[in-house]
């Protein structure tokens, strides 16, 4: 990323949260030449929640372009993206922020531009695309497709007016961080940008991330019955279907789970030719979409389980809620029902 002749970005800044357990030294390089060219263009928050030993030498990787603001351990119950966010947010007086996660990878121009957007906006939410694609970004590719089919992906990042979010901030309590943060912005009356042909690369996960992301992501769903309905259904219906068709033959049998399949691809497909998609999204994209679908219809069952134990476990500890509801986002916002966000987190991150 080269900053040519552009000028500094005004009242914005740049926050990434954090949390490491050891220092992987090519990442570490790699992540400090990224924030060098990132901060050319907006100043450079590390909301740094990694034991004082790691954050020292991440401090001195990427200190020159980057303001390191320590962040404790999340209590019990809390996400610690969220709390880290929150850290950033209290270190920092900017009105326009753009957070990111560690594997984004920004260039000059889509910073500029999703900054510039929260002029006629209160939230930004762009695109992600994989900048390599091993076969489990394949895999999780065709998840942002078909967000896409149904009006928006939720990447790992987005851009949003502080005020937008009152003082409090959002609550931490929650697994889907993201959805939280854009219904705070709604709950308050702000305005949230879906902006799908605004494409930002991302790295893709390890395998073993990615693995362990499968349930979790599926748990996400309780934020949006609706679609934890829908999906929920998937597994039983295209059981059933095929065992009423058994009685007609093999073939007949095999129709429910080929249809199910086609229609996946055709939704995937849908989105991939979404606001410029095809110059993003390779052309046999759309046809890991089944495979998707079918991980996400035994996962989804798996995240009943978890929900009747008690939550998911993430980072340590675990977590019930995915998001809260709008309507309850809205009491808080009006002073109706208390909210526990300065007192539970951001008093403890801050």
């Amino acid at each position: 990323m080269s900053s040519g002749t552009r000028r500094p970005v005004e009242d914005a800044v740049y926050l990434l949260p954090l949390r490491r357990a050891t220092v992987e030294d090519d990442d570490v390089r790699e992540l400090a030449g990224y924030l060098a060219s990132v901060a050319q263009v907006l100043p450079v928050v590390v909301a740094d929640g990694s034991a004082p030993s790691v954050r020292a030498e991440h401090e001195d990787a990427w200190g020159g372009h980057a303001r390191v603001v320590p962040v404790p351990a999340p209590v019990a119950g809390t996400n610690g993206k969220v709390v880290g966010v929150l850290a950033g947010l209290a270190a920092t007086t900017a009105e326009r922020v753009v957070v990111a996660d560690d594997d984004v990878r920004y260039d000059a121009d889509a910073l500029e531009r999703v900054v510039g957007l929260l002029d006629d906006a209160d939230a930004v939410v762009p695109q992600n695309v994989y900048d390599a694609l091993p076969w489990h970004a394949r895999w999780d590719t065709a998840r942002s497709l078909l967000n896409r089919a149904f009006g928006g992906d939720f990447p790992g990042t987005l851009a949003v007016r502080r005020a937008a979010l009152g003082p409090d901030g959002y609550d931490a309590r929650v697994l889907f961080e993201n959805l939280e943060l854009l219904r705070t912005v709604r709950a308050r009356g702000g305005r949230v940008l879906q902006a799908p042909d605004l494409y930002v690369p991302r790295r893709p996960p390890t395998v073993g991330k990615f693995l362990e992301q499968r349930v979790r992501q599926a748990y996400d769903s309780f934020a949006q019955p609706g679609r934890l309905a829908a999906e929920l259904a998937v597994l039983p219906l295209t059981v059933a279907l095929a065992r009423r068709g058994r009685t007609r033959g093999p073939r007949a049998a095999a129709v429910a789970p080929a249809t199910v399949a086609v229609a996946a691809i055709l939704l995937a497909e849908a989105g991939r030719r979404r606001r410029g998609g095809t110059a993003h999204f390779g052309p046999t994209a759309a046809l890991w979409a089944p495979l998707w679908l079918a991980e996400r219809a035994v996962c989804a069952w798996l995240a009943v389980l978890w929900r009747v134990r008690g939550g998911v476990p993430y980072a340590g500890t675990r977590l019930r809620t995915a998001a809260h509801p709008v309507r309850e986002l809205r009491r808080r916002a009006a002073g109706q029902v208390p909210s526990p966000v300065r007192g539970d987190t951001r008093g403890e991150a801050a």
